[in-house]
């Protein structure tokens, strides 16, 4: 990696244990550009809003990077989410079981802010954990 690869790594692992694991939701401004894209949440609100949908379903919920990457101005990140299932989650109530579910992200960073994110995780994994089968 160059250096200007090593810094949009540094900036992603930021994010990911500002914004996901400490749930400092106001940091967005901090790590995110103006023109920032949302490719799977639809925009920064959006972001946000499924953020404190995680928080308050998944008690004890954490983030753990487990291989990131880059190659230009893309970050990809390899993350493990676990967590209790303590609240409702998209019309499912509370169970009690546990997650621990893989997902993908893919950063675009520019000029040290994340310009586009797009994510993918195992939701037959994470679905199959929270109803116990």
């Amino acid at each position: 990696m160059n250096t200007v690869e090593q810094q949009n790594v540094e900036v992603v692992r930021a994010f990911v244990e500002q914004f996901w694991n400490k749930n400092d939701f106001d940091c967005i401004d901090r790590f995110l550009s103006e023109d920032y894209q949302e490719l799977t949440y639809q925009s920064k609100e959006g972001l946000k809003k499924f953020a404190a949908t995680i928080l308050e379903s998944f008690s004890g919920k954490g983030y753990t990077i487990e291989e990131i990457m880059a190659k230009d101005d893309k970050v990809l990140v390899r993350m493990n989410v676990k967590g209790t299932h303590q609240g409702m989650f998209f019309g499912t109530a509370p169970t009690g079981n546990t997650i621990d579910v893989t997902l993908y992200r893919q950063y675009r960073v520019v000029d040290g802010r994340i310009t586009e994110h797009r994510g993918w995780i195992d939701m037959v994994t994470m679905w199959s954990q929270i109803r116990g089968k």
